[in-house]
């Protein structure tokens, strides 16, 4: 450890699987498919039906949100030309690890780098996750609730069906005098 925080080189798949959990699921999502299944930008692109450029945008967004929970400190590009820069280096980083990165994206490339490296392994960690996440007694919980107030609706509808008032009797219908005849 750094003493501005964790070193990203030495980021622990559990550590790297905690944190990506913890993101956004879309955030998550772009970034397990760019780093972790180790798919071009422009399969990536492809993917999501947007330009490049708009998936490096996603991409540069999940990293810096990646980094400030795996390794602070990261922060946000601060202005619209250092966004458009940082997409730009990030997406070469990722490409060439001799890229050259400025100091303050140096954290979210090293995280995402760290990320690349650890692909196979952090594939199966999340598949591991996702299958105790599922197996757990709190998902069984969550999910006997969750047909429980289904089975309440259901009932609370029928009841209230079967329940309701009858249909009124339909009214005569008045006739309108004509204004001649007053």
């Amino acid at each position: 450890m750094t003493a501005s925080g964790p070193d990203a080189s030495r980021l622990s798949t559990e550590a790297l699987g905690t944190a990506l959990r913890g993101l956004e699921p879309r955030m998550a999502a772009v970034l397990i498919r760019r780093l972790v299944e180790r798919r071009s930008l422009a399969e990536c692109a492809t993917w999501y039906g947007i330009s490049t450029e708009a998936f490096s945008v996603l991409l540069l967004r999940a990293g810096v949100a990646l980094a400030r929970r795996a390794a602070p400190p990261a922060r946000e590009p601060e202005g619209a030309e250092e966004a458009a820069a940082w997409e730009r280096m990030l997406a070469a980083a990722l490409e060439k690890d001799s890229a050259p990165v400025p100091v303050a994206l140096a954290p979210v490339a090293q995280v995402c780098r760290r990320l690349q490296e650890l692909g196979p392994q952090m594939e199966t960690a999340l598949e591991q996750a996702a299958r105790a996440d599922a197996d757990s007694p709190g998902r069984a919980r969550e999910e006997w609730l969750r047909r429980l107030a289904v089975a309440a609706l259901l009932a609370l509808t029928a009841w209230l069906y079967w329940t309701r008032p009858p249909d009124p009797e339909p009214r005569p219908e008045r006739r309108m005098r004509s204004p001649e005849r007053r």
